[in-house]
């Protein structure tokens, strides 16, 4: 795996820069500047649009991903590329009048009777065209194995611009407004940005004939838009389904939460952009000791990263919270730990998401991802209710395990094979034992003091499980050479 290794540590440091950019404008500049109700409000018009956006794409960059080994000839490869640029461009002429029609009708559905979010409408339309073609050529980097600047513009350069157009805000140089207008030239700046790399790295001769397994590029585009879109439906929901049945403000709480959170799965994020083409290649050739063996190692490691992510966030939330000082942010601490807990869980399968997106039965994607999406709207209709933004949270948790456990059981049924093992036990006992001793180490007055003294303890008493059980060889190659430079 040293090509995975190599790459996947520069996206860690990558992703782990966006986290540390993205936590600055989450919990200290929209809260100050903007404001609680704007933060909401940007938030809410994202997750709108990412609910968008898969019907403009219509999965074509992971059919790019599925076939683009299995194409016997640069040509047909070529054909490919051409086919998953230009198919897009269809299906936007076809959206976008109807959208103009009937957008109010589309945003009351997502966002409830939100009148805020219904005013920007072509915003809502322009950022989600923006992402599905960056989404596109991101792919077309992946699968040349060139992840490393893509990562960067999909986790960085977003964050990266927000933090500008917030500090720009707080000098008053540009009005809310001003603010919206360069967002949208933003996003299409990154989109011109990573098309003229996409196209650097490799240059497709342009070809007019359509690629000879058209049917089956159509099948699974088809199935994996309709996948796609129940899986954004399933990430967004609960935020549109908080600001339509609470406030603004609890939005803010809930995705300020849910960032920490994600945290967790900074690591797996990182690692499935360069597996997922491996692990198509695998299948195309029909290596199944190779797939066990992405399978179990991405398990494994994903278990130790994620695994430790999980002890120092949630063992240093109260402290974190202090240090953010900001009324009703810390109503959200139960989120935190509920929705990290299933983001492990999540991460834990390993690339078991990317053996089933690129093997003959993607079309349970499908079936999964639906079966979920309604299983979370209906829980959190009735949670967010009764127990708010922690209802929304024990919604999320709980389909997580629906759909990673469905995933499971369908791998071992086909292949045989799933993602644990001995370690995967000995992973999850340690990280009990280490979380109950550390839960009960009271905080001192300073808070960063405290976070740093508590995450020293938590290093110390992990090391001792890692190097003693032999978790993973990649990791401690990984430890050694750093050493070795020092």
């Amino acid at each position: 795996m040293g090509i995975i290794a190599k790459q996947s540590v520069y996206n860690v440091v990558s992703i782990g820069f966006a986290f540390i950019i993205g936590a600055a404008n989450m919990v200290y500049l929209y809260p100050n500047y903007p404001g609680k109700e704007f933060q909401g409000l940007i938030i809410a018009v994202l997750a709108n649009s990412n609910l968008i956006q898969p019907f403009l794409s219509f999965g074509v960059q992971h059919t790019l991903i599925k076939y683009f080994s299995d194409a016997k000839s640069q040509v047909e490869r070529d054909r490919l590329l051409w086919f998953v640029l230009l198919f897009p461009l269809l299906i936007i002429v076809l959206i976008v009048p109807l959208y103009g029609l009937y957008n109010v009708k589309i945003l009351e559905f997502l966002s409830g009777n939100s009148e805020t979010v219904g005013r920007f409408p072509f915003l809502i339309l322009a950022i989600a065209i923006s992402t599905a073609y960056f989404e596109i050529f991101f792919s077309w980097l992946r699968v040349n194995l060139q992840s490393v600047f893509g990562n960067f513009l999909k986790e960085v350069y977003p964050r990266l611009l927000t933090f500008i157009l917030l500090i720009s805000y707080a000098f008053l140089w540009i009005d809310m407004d001003a603010f919206i207008n360069y967002m949208i030239l933003g996003y299409y700046l990154r989109l011109l940005i990573i098309a003229v790399y996409s196209f650097y790295i490799y240059l497709p001769s342009f070809q007019l004939k359509l690629p000879s397994n058209i049917m089956d590029l159509l099948r699974y585009s088809a199935l994996i838009f309709l996948s796609g879109a129940a899986a954004s439906f399933i990430l967004d929901i609960d935020k549109s389904m908080i600001y339509a049945i609470t406030n603004k403000e609890n939005v803010a709480f809930y995705a300020v939460a849910l960032y920490i959170a994600s945290v967790v799965e900074a690591p797996g994020r990182a690692m499935f952009q360069i597996t997922s083409p491996l692990v198509a290649e695998a299948l195309n050739r029909d290596d199944h000791p190779r797939l066990e063996s992405l399978l179990k190692k991405s398990s494994s490691n994903l278990m130790v990263v994620c695994g430790l992510a999980f002890l120092i966030i949630n063992l240093n939330l109260v402290d974190f919270y202090q240090l953010i000082n900001q009324d009703g942010y810390a109503s959200a601490i139960s989120v935190v730990v509920i929705v990290s807990l299933g983001k492990f869980f999540s991460m834990s399968v390993g690339c078991l998401n990317n053996i089933i997106s690129n093997s003959k039965y993607y079309s349970y994607v499908f079936w999964f991802s639906v079966s979920s999406a309604l299983l979370a709207v209906v829980l959190n209709y009735y949670f967010i209710k009764a127990y708010g933004i922690v209802g929304a949270a024990v919604a999320t948790l709980i389909v997580i395990v629906f759909i990673n456990g469905c995933k499971i059981i369908l791998i071992y049924a086909v292949y045989k094979i799933q993602p644990y093992n001995k370690k995967s036990l000995s992973i999850v006992l340690s990280l009990f034992v280490i979380y109950g001793i550390i839960y009960f180490i009271p905080s001192i007055l300073n808070p960063v003091l405290s976070i740093g003294i508590r995450s020293f303890l938590i290093l110390l008493l992990f090391g001792i499980p890692f190097y003693f059980f032999r978790w993973s060889a990649d990791i401690e190659s990984l430890l050694n050479r750093f050493k070795g430079r020092f």
